[in-house]
């Protein structure tokens, strides 16, 4: 039966999909590809300065201080040594899933999975609901409007961004190139007239000082309480995580090869590095220039600071018009933050999802996913009602899990290896252990959040492993040259016929076995002999073998050919059609019930890749291969 032919939508909507790394096909400068991250990295400043300041007061600035120490000396470390080990976008998540192997491993990516999907959406619906309320709030719009459209606009910002992301990878970096670009250079012109201002007039820094030392008394405190307050400003380390997911899409080297991108690795590490050197010089000035330049009562729900620090310098101090283009830029920071979300996502789940049997095949192509994404992203925005401070909870828990993953992952790493850095990377581990159970603790709604999340993808993951366990799961099946020998003897025997026998790997009783097999289903030793085939069982958490390798053996004077595969059933089924593709005939396997209960049986076959073999096999077949003439034989007593 001929395949159909894909129709052109078809096509274009799975481009890419037998692609290994079909959602890098685009490849640019290094800093051009922190651009699209820093979308989202960049887009925190327009609301992390009213955040420090609700969360340290008078102090935020030092508390910001605090916060650039840990991205410099802490975040930006872990980072650097995950793009060394995981230089094609895995990032810390691969890392972990090497050091647990087995469904462990995988148990722990699905975990992560988990909170990186929460982080990813909700950045899309958390951005894309600011930009909704900047747009909104400008005094052109009229008031009546700001609550009856605000989940009509945030739904509209979401679909624009993934019809960015459908039309390509190059589209979005370049649109992400103009709007970071204009964005730091009039952050820049703000936070530069600030620094101006209070060199201009030295008693607002010496007001400010005077209240510190009157509430703190002195450093030691002051860098104390700042310390203890960083779990709230946690939120301006975000965009490190996609920094690395992003990694394949960074141009390298000439001279780099797959297993040695040392030009992209260097890169890669010039793209993080870079960005959390710019974010920090604008996390320190402008939370120095906001605390001082702005009243406190103005930061307060309600007031003209909240949420928008910045702006309302912009729009005060430096004009109307200068304020409004200020506005337009920050609107499509945010709107735009989530398309660093959706590059990180669309790194993430290829590589994950479908090798383990855990999501449709179609999820292998980026535009499927596009929308896939797009639509959980309008059920979210619904959800929340395109409510920011809803949303932040969520956002902080996810960011701050897969941070201390990074640098878990580094510290056990480094002790594995007994490198230098073993005692630093623990100390950052604990640091970001420590911060991530804080934010949980004063933020339990995000944690209920990011836990939906994760239930979500280990029940949708588990329900499609299942679904699709009657696929084939063998791309190719070699046979060695004794192997074949066994084949094409039985081909030239006095029947012709091909008699594969099951049999459990490192059976001593083959006599045994091939005498039941005879009486019970009545083949004499005149028509032919029986070829063993045992099957062992490997690491059954993965769900398909790229090359099934089949070696021949004589034991005792029988013929055995042996493998090993992900999941019996599979194997043999494989193996049956490989050998009518070649041989031109239909062989012959037989099999044996299984006794026990048909649930346990699903459940061990799914995760153990064992179980009611005659029945999947006969099922892998028939659905492999529609036309009973054409199916090898299965039987079974």
């Amino acid at each position: 039966m001929a395949a159909k032919k894909p129709d052109k939508f078809e096509k274009w909507l799975l481009e890419g999909l037998k692609s290994t790394d079909s959602q890098t096909h685009h490849i640019d400068a290094w800093w051009k590809v922190m651009c699209l991250t820093g979308v989202d990295y960049f887009s925190t400043l327009g609301y992390q300065p009213g955040i420090a300041f609700l969360a340290a007061n008078i102090l935020s600035p030092v508390a910001t201080l605090v916060l650039v120490i840990v991205t410099l000396f802490g975040a930006l470390p872990a980072y650097c040594f995950v793009a060394e080990r995981s230089p094609n976008g895995q990032g810390s998540v691969a890392m972990l899933e090497g050091l647990l192997p087995g469904w462990r491993g995988k148990t722990i990516v699905l975990l992560l999975l988990g909170f990186a999907a929460t982080g990813f959406i909700i950045t899309i619906t958390l951005s894309a609901a600011d930009a909704t309320a900047h747009i909104l709030e400008n005094p052109l719009i009229p008031f009546w409007m700001h609550q009856k459209n605000r989940v009509l606009v945030t739904l509209l910002l979401i679909t624009t961004l993934g019809a960015v992301f459908l039309k390509g990878f190059k589209e979005a970096i370049g649109i992400s190139v103009w709007i970071v670009g204009i964005y730091l250079l009039l952050t820049n012109i703000i936070v530069g007239w600030g620094l101006w201002q209070i060199a201009a007039h030295p008693a607002l820094l010496n007001d400010w000082v005077q209240k510190l030392v009157t509430n703190f008394g002195n450093g030691f405190n002051m860098l104390t309480t700042a310390c203890l307050l960083f779990p709230s400003l946690a939120l301006g380390l975000s965009g490190f995580e996609t920094g690395v997911a992003v990694m394949p899409m960074v141009r390298g080297d000439a001279t780099d090869t797959p297993q040695n991108p040392a030009g992209r690795i260097r890169n890669a590490k010039h793209l993080l590095t870079t960005a959390a050197l710019i974010m920090s010089y604008y996390l320190v000035a402008s939370s120095l220039v906001t605390t001082l330049l702005i009243p406190a009562e103005l930061y307060k729900e309600g007031g003209e600071a909240n949420g928008r620090a910045l702006a309302y310098l912009a729009h005060t101090h430096l004009g109307e018009i200068f304020g409004t283009f200020y506005d337009f830029s920050t609107i499509m920071i945010l709107w735009f933050a989530g398309a660093s979300a959706i590059a990180g996502l669309l790194s993430l789940v290829p590589r994950y999802l479908p090798r383990y049997g855990m999501a449709p095949e179609w999820a292998g192509a980026v535009r499927p996913l596009v929308m896939f994404f797009t639509v959980i992203a309008y059920g979210v925005t619904v959800i929340f009602k395109a409510d920011v401070d809803a949303q932040a909870g969520a956002y902080a828990t996810g960011v701050l899990v897969l941070i201390t993953s990074a640098a878990l992952a580094s510290a056990i790493t480094s002790w594995q290896n007994r490198l230098p850095k073993k005692y630093f990377f623990s100390i950052i581990s604990i640091v970001f252990i420590w911060t991530s159970i804080v934010n949980i603790t004063q933020k339990p709604e995000g944690v209920r959040i990011a836990l939906f999340f994760v239930l979500s993808i280990l029940v949708t993951s588990f329900v499609s492993r299942a679904f699709r366990s009657t696929e084939l799961r063998v791309e190719t099946v070699t046979l060695d040259k004794k192997a074949s020998e066994f084949i094409n003897a039985a081909c030239k025997s006095h029947w012709g016929e091909i008699r594969l026998l099951a049999s459990r790997a490192g059976s001593t009783d083959l006599s045994e076995k091939e005498a039941h097999a005879r009486m019970i289903h009545s083949i004499q030793a005149r028509e032919g002999n029986f070829i063993f085939l045992e099957v062992e069982t490997e690491d059954v958490s993965e769900f398909s073998d790229t090359v099934l390798e089949v070696t021949g053996h004589e034991i005792d004077g029988y013929h055995v050919l042996r493998c090993k595969s992900l999941a019996v059933p599979n194997a043999i089924a494989a193996i049956l059609l490989h050998i009518r593709d070649k041989t031109k005939k239909n062989p012959h396997v037989y099999l044996g019930w299984t006794e026990g209960h048909p649930i346990v049986y699903t459940f061990k076959f799914i995760f153990f890749g064992e179980g009611e073999t005659a029945t999947l096999t006969r099922e892998i077949i028939r659905t492999i291969e529609p036309n009973d003439f054409k199916r090898p034989l299965v039987h079974v007593a």
